[in-house]
């Protein structure tokens, strides 16, 4: 089991590049004083469910306390929700310390497996414990090439992180043989399942992946409050793992109840318990994600399939000059990849942000 120390002294050298974040420079919008359109972390920008905001306020004056049971009630409303024993859920965004305690448990087997480009979260953390990475490129619609990851393992690989609907392009692997490739891929290797982005699909509950979580197999689930629910400034996410992981994670202090962010947990609670809210939310990214697919059409571009709450397209230019072009007009995009230069990754705002992002793009890309 991996202590806590050991976790602290890794998590320091992981964060490392965190200066260089720091240091980027600002946006003309932002050094004028005017509000930039940010376009580039996947944010929802139609906000969280009033009754997270609701339970936010009646919270603010509790922030002197520790989480304490409602730490344990929201773990109950997860198992419930998800079909497993509350043992199995582990809270907290904690995908770069289970990268951490991954690599550092795994003896000879110190590969990880991802889809490149890709999220990077999990596979940048496992360095410092001496894990090292393999990238799998894209297949031709742009998705997890499941069969090139198959071939990829071996005997040294600790584990397979996917992410599904696929993160920069939104490309969502067809449910069946995503389902099949995970279970049987996870009797080899531990299988990490990134669905950050599942709840923008109507069918979102066939296609999860909790489904081998619940059945046993080395399938570690992560999802986020900070996507559709609209809570990215606070941090809550949870796992579902097995048994024997999770409560090692436990062990090791990972969803101690002292640790989290009370307005997180109580706001996730409220959530999970507005059953119209996700719904009403994915009506709207989806609408908004169509007129864009609309307008890359009409500019003959190609774009990926996307399914979640971004686009991914082919500018035809260099990511740097149309990043650049879009920030001189007060639009923030995501980064480019080394490998897809010529393509841009855009976030899907609010109307009036996706329209003028639209009037921006046809005077760059004409």
């Amino acid at each position: 089991m991996v202590s806590r120390r050991d976790l602290l002294s890794y998590g320091a050298a992981a964060a490392g590049g965190v200066a260089v974040a720091l240091a980027a420079k600002p946006s003309p919008a932002a050094t004028t004083g005017a509000q930039p359109i940010k376009l580039s972390m996947n944010e929802n920008p139609f906000g969280p469910s009033p009754r997270a905001v609701e339970a936010i306020r009646d919270n603010l004056g509790s922030l002197y306390r520790y989480v304490g049971d409602e730490a344990k009630a929201l773990t109950q409303t997860i198992a419930d929700l998800e079909g497993v024993a509350p043992e199995q859920v582990v809270l907290g965004e904690i995908l770069n310390g289970l990268g951490l305690v991954l690599a550092a448990s795994g003896g000879d087997r110190h590969e990880f497996i991802y889809t490149e480009p890709g999220y990077t979260a999990l596979v940048d953390a496992v360095s410092p414990a001496g894990g090292t990475v393999t990238g799998i490129p894209l297949d031709k619609d742009l998705g997890n090439d499941l069969p090139a990851i198959a071939r990829a393992i071996t005997s040294h690989t600790r584990a397979v992180y996917l992410v599904n609907p696929h993160n920069p392009t939104g490309t969502v692997s067809e449910t069946q043989p995503f389902l099949d490739f995970v279970r049987e891929i996870s009797r080899k290797v531990p299988v990490i399942v990134d669905e950050a982005y599942l709840e923008f699909l109507p069918d979102f509950a066939a296609r999860t992946t909790a489904r081998l979580t619940r059945e046993n197999e080395q399938v570690i689930v992560f999802r986020t409050f900070a996507k559709i629910f609209g809570l990215a400034g606070l941090g809550m996410g949870y796992a579902l793992l097995p048994r024997d992981l999770a409560q090692s994670l436990t062990k090791s202090g990972f969803g101690a109840a002292p640790t989290l962010n009370r307005l997180g947990v109580v706001a996730a609670a409220a959530s999970l318990a507005d059953k119209d809210y996700v719904a009403t939310i994915r009506g709207k990214v989806t609408e908004e994600r169509q007129r864009w697919h609309q307008f890359l059409g009409g500019l003959n571009k190609r774009f990926a399939e996307a399914r979640g709450n971004f686009i991914f397209f082919e500018t035809g230019k260099p990511h740097a000059e149309v990043a650049k072009a879009l920030a001189e007009r007060g639009i923030l995009i995501g980064k480019g990849y080394p490998a897809y230069d010529g393509w841009a990754r855009i976030s899907i705002g609010l109307p009036a942000e996706n329209e003028a992002a639209r009037t921006a793009l046809r005077q760059i890309l004409k």
